[in-house]
């Protein structure tokens, strides 16, 4: 047993955080950068909604779904340095490669290589966290770490539209994508802790323990609500920006601007400061992470339907800012309950399955079902429709609060 009190993080532990938040906002930089770019992208290749949802989406999950259990196994097993620095290499290169695309197929080639790569970072990143970090800290350095998806995606949204608009979609791909690759020699060189240095108690699950893990109710719990939830929260930036070029007739420069301003200002204290309060209601009770969770989820619901529905520019960045806020003050929390639930020996494998949940439903099944919905009723006449076809996302937001809700109360219940 390990006294928590006696568990000090080095000035090491700090560097090794810095360079792996920054490795996340190129993960999400490289994964947000083709939803700014969705109109000129279609308007070149002539694509339908469900096609853009399908290069956007569906073919970067594809692979960094299913391949994101393997490489937990793996980041639980092996070298979790270098399983993210290979991962960073491949999808930078990837990235950059998706501006010589000529049609849907290279498209959904280069995207689909691009998810490949991503699949390694979430579970090997976690799983080194925790051993850099005692257990009382976790949820706040899963927020700074998740700092990278505000920063990421804001810078996604802004450099993406600008050079979009000045110089062209493929550009952007060529300029954001590629230099990713020098980093992943920091990321190589890494010093990796010996796992379980940071514990503060004995671990429940072995490695051989992952049937056991999948039956674990709260851990279901939080797969569920965090999935519904996530649902909207992605789709806010998959269609998002499309929503504002389509219905409002913006142009893709001044909406990734807002886009990315309001991202980061709402992004960075909504990540920094979600899981310090994560942390807070922990205290409090054993499932308080889950009940905070719910909390956010229940409040987007109001300003979801605000957003979908307003003309007043005053409310439509009030409401995203909102939203942005509350998309991503999850993440620290619902970081911290996985490796809390997991332990030592699987904190991978549980990271892997929970983004594998998270992102399976989010980019699979929300952003290809509104996708399809905008086909059918028919957005490119009436771009007024978008604003019907998207309440799919409050509705998710409803069903998640719900979700996490019943997990704090089977985590409050277990001792």
């Amino acid at each position: 047993m390990i006294e928590e009190t006696k568990v000090k993080a080095s000035a090491y532990s700090w560097y090794a955080l810095a360079l792996l938040t920054f490795v996340y906002l190129l993960n999400f930089l490289d994964r947000q950068l083709v939803y700014a770019l969705y109109a000129p992208i279609q308007k070149e290749f002539t694509l339908t909604d469900l096609q853009l949802s399908v290069i956007g989406a569906s073919a970067f999950v594809l692979f960094y779904t299913t391949l994101g259990i393997p490489f937990g196994r793996m980041a639980d097993k092996g070298s979790r340095k270098k399983l993210i620095a290979i991962g960073l290499a491949v999808w930078s290169l990837f990235s950059g490669l998706t501006g010589f695309a000529v049609g849907f197929k290279s498209l959904f080639f280069f995207r689909l290589m691009v998810g490949v790569g991503e699949a390694t970072l979430g579970p090997a990143a976690f799983s080194l966290l925790a051993d850099y970090f005692p257990p009382n800290k976790r949820a706040t350095v899963s927020s700074i770490y998740s700092m990278g998806i505000a920063l990421g995606a804001g810078l996604a949204a802004f450099l993406g539209g600008w050079i979009g608009l000045n110089y062209g979609w493929r550009w952007a791909f060529y300029l954001l994508g590629f230099p990713g690759i020098v980093f992943a020699i920091l990321v190589f060189f890494l010093r990796e802790e010996p796992r379980g240095k940071t514990e503060v108690q004995e671990v429940g699950y072995t490695s051989n323990d992952w049937k056991a893990l999948l039956k674990n109710r709260p851990f279901i719990y939080i797969c569920i609500g965090y999935s519904l939830f996530g649902l909207a929260t992605n789709n806010l930036s998959i269609w998002g920006l499309f929503f504002y070029t389509r219905v409002y007739r913006f142009d893709i420069a001044l909406v990734g601007f807002w886009a990315g301003i309001l991202t980061i200002i709402a992004g960075i204290p909504a990540t920094l400061l979600g899981g310090y309060i994560a942390d807070i209601f922990r205290r409090k009770h054993k499932g308080g992470r889950m009940i905070y969770g719910s909390l956010l989820a229940i409040v987007s619901v109001p300003f979801w339907i605000i957003l979908l529905y307003t003309n007043n520019l005053f409310l439509i960045l009030l409401t995203n800012t909102v939203l942005r806020l509350t998309a991503l003050g999850w993440l620290g929390a619902a970081a911290a309950d996985v490796t809390e639930i997991a332990g030592v020996n699987l904190r991978g494998l549980a990271i892997a399955i929970f983004f594998f949940a998270v992102n399976l439903t989010a980019y699979l099944i929300g952003s290809n079902v509104i996708g399809f919905l905008s086909d059918i009723f028919g957005v490119a006449q009436n771009a007024q429709v978008m604003r019907h076809t998207l309440l799919v996302c409050p509705v998710a937001c409803a069903l998640g609060a719900l979700m996490l809700w019943l997990g704090s109360k089977e985590m409050n219940q277990q001792t």
